[in-house]
């Protein structure tokens, strides 16, 4: 007789950030969570984090959703709002990084932004801003007017 065990392992990593207390602090504009998160803008992989918000925009927790390639990451809404739901988060910022250090939005990221906002408007959590992190800067989907798709705004 065979049995089969499936193993569950997890990893923790530590990450150095901008000062003390960064994690916990009150988010008020994209520089705050790109100077928070500058870090993975090193990272030689697409990494796709959530950043988790309460309704004042104070930081609850941050969550790596997926872990890419060189080129891509695959995301779907349900890794990025059972983290929300489980933080009791009322908004959510989602970062990625381009390893290429080029941060502008390809067609496939504005079309993943617009799938995790409609996700988000169904379980009532907002998606505030989508940043792209390159080197050197940061491009915000929010500031630059493309959180909006075919006539409809995103947010």
């Amino acid at each position: 007789m065979q049995i089969y065990i499936r193993e569950l392992t997890c990893r923790y990593r530590r990450v150095r950030v901008e000062s003390s207390g960064a994690i916990s602090k009150r988010i008020a504009n994209s520089a705050d969570v790109a100077r928070t998160f500058a870090f993975l803008s090193e990272v030689d992989r697409e990494q796709f984090v959530a950043v988790y918000l309460n309704a004042r925009n104070k930081i609850l927790s941050f969550q790596i959703v997926s872990v890419g390639t060189l080129t891509g990451s695959l995301v779907h809404p349900r890794e990025v709002f059972k983290g929300a739901i489980l933080a009791n988060a009322a908004a959510v910022v989602l970062i990625h990084n381009h390893p290429s250090g080029d941060a502008n939005p390809s067609g496939e990221d504005l079309t993943v932004t617009k799938r995790l906002v409609d996700a988000g408007e169904l379980l009532g959590i907002r998606v505030l801003d989508h940043l792209i992190l390159g080197d050197p800067g940061y491009v915000s989907m929010a500031d630059r007017g493309l959180m909006t798709m075919e006539g409809k705004d995103l947010v």
